[in-house]
């Protein structure tokens, strides 16, 4: 199964960023773009790939480690905006430095159970917490045409209520099975942990 760690926000603050990403929909080719839905909002600390039950094993023993470690819930807020190119658009997080080094360090950590358990993270540059809102359809970089930095700029205003991140979880990404043009992967956590001793 496909296997990530990550943090998922609140209802409340899913909310403030799904009425935000409603007026973003309405500037001129945003159907060229695929959405990702609000239930599926997270920000991953690391992705694993493919895990096997026996590697699934140690994998979650070593997380259930790395969230007993983490200094306790993490203060976080929904801020902003930005896009990896003409590939991807995503909301971003307003915090403390001390606030966004914890949040660092619990990704560092996860990631370093991931290669404890035989699982070589993917190369990728240092941690830069996002959550995915729009993708570019069709294959390859920016085949949709749109440029995301109108989208970007008009998420750029938007700040969520804080909210504190209180868990982490493993999650598995099921991928689309009915060939459905946009279909995307559900995401189903499958272990949980409190963050803190």
């Amino acid at each position: 199964m496909r296997l990530f760690a990550a943090v998922w926000p609140p209802p409340e603050a899913v909310g403030e960023l799904a009425r935000a990403v409603a007026a973003l929909k309405e500037l001129p080719g945003a159907e060229a773009l695929r959405w990702t839905q609000p239930e599926s909002w997270h920000f991953t600390l690391s992705f694993y790939g493919e895990v096997d039950e026996r590697t699934r094993a140690d994998l979650t023993v070593r997380l259930g480690r790395a969230a007993h470690r983490a200094r306790g819930p993490v203060p976080m807020r929904l801020a902003g905006g930005g896009h990896f190119g003409d590939r991807a658009l995503w909301a971003g997080l307003r915090q403390e430095r001390s606030d966004r080094e914890a949040l660092r360090k619990l990704a560092a950590a996860t990631t370093a159970a991931g290669r404890r358990a035989g699982l070589a993270p993917a190369e990728h540059p240092s941690f830069h917490p996002h959550l995915t809102l729009a993708r570019a359809r069709g294959r390859g970089r920016g085949a949709s045409g749109v440029d995301l930095r109108p989208y970007a700029d008009a998420l750029g205003p938007f700040q969520g209520s804080g909210w504190s991140a209180g868990e982490l979880l493993l999650v598995h990404s099921v991928p689309p099975r009915s060939a459905v043009p946009g279909e995307q992967p559900r995401y189903e956590p499958v272990e949980r942990w409190p963050l803190g001793p």
